[in-house]
Order: structure tokens, then C-alpha cells, then sequence
């Protein structure tokens, strides 16, 4: 699986990749902000993203929401030292992960975002 990280504290974002790669897993890229994890999800097209809900330029909430704009099956987990705020009908599409990050929890919900089906928009023909 690939996977594209967004935290806006390098050591953290570092910590991520090492333990995501320890669950055999692929790290596409580690961006610093939340701007430049959506620039980085069109770009690079990973299988899921792990996403800090406090990353700067656009919190975790926000680039998720236009990343599932561009992509309703983007795969998404919000990572947050926090509980997050309710986000009503959203929980749905992001998958959820509490700081600080356990291994087993992240092989979790890595798999878990990944076998999450694909919401796609109905069309008509």
C-alpha cells in the first residue's frame, strides 16, 4: 500500500513513515502542510492518506474535504493528539487514529481505510 503522510512537525511526520513502513507498507511522500499534502495526493495518487488534524495551511479536516471534493474514494485517516470535534455524517469517510500512534493501531486503520469500500457520486446516463 502507498501512502502519503501530512503533519506539519518533521520528527512526527518522520515517526509516521517509520512506523508505516514497519507495517510493510510504502511512504509516497511526508508533506508539512495541509496545502501540500492535497497538491500531493493529485500528484502522486497514494493509496491512502494519514493526516494530522492540527497540520498547518489547511487542517487535517479541511484538506481531507477537498481532497474527497476531487475524489469521493480517497481513502483517509485523520491522526489527532486530541479527540477531534463531531463531525457529524464525515466519520463515515475518514478513518480515525489517536496520537500518540500505536503500531497496532495503525496497521489497523491502514488496513481498515484501505478495505473501506469506495463512495462513488451516482451518475445518470
Amino acid at each position: 500500500m502507498r501512502v502519503l503522510i501530512g503533519d506539519g512537525q518533521k520528527d512526527v511526520g518522520m515517526s509516521l513513515a517509520t512506523l508505516v513502513e514497519r507495517c510493510g507498507h510504502e511512504v509516497v511522500l511526508v508533506a508539512g502542510s495541509g496545502l501540500e499534502t492535497i497538491q500531493a495526493y493529485a500528484r502522486l495518487e497514494p493509496d491512502v492518506v494519514l493526516i494530522d488534524y492540527a497540520i498547518p495551511r489547511l487542517n487535517g479536516v479541511v484538506a481531507a474535504r477537498m481532497i474527497l471534493a476531487k475524489d469521493p474514494g480517497a481513502k483517509i485517516v485523520l491522526v489527532s493528539v486530541a479527540p477531534l470535534p463531531a463531525l457529524g455524517d464525515e466519520t463515515t469517510k475518514f478513518g480515525i487514529l489517536q496520537k500518540p500512534v500505536e503500531l497496532n493501531k495503525l496497521y489497523a486503520a491502514l488496513y481498515d481505510a484501505a478495505s473501506h469500500p469506495i463512495e462513488r457520486p451516482q451518475t445518470t446516463d
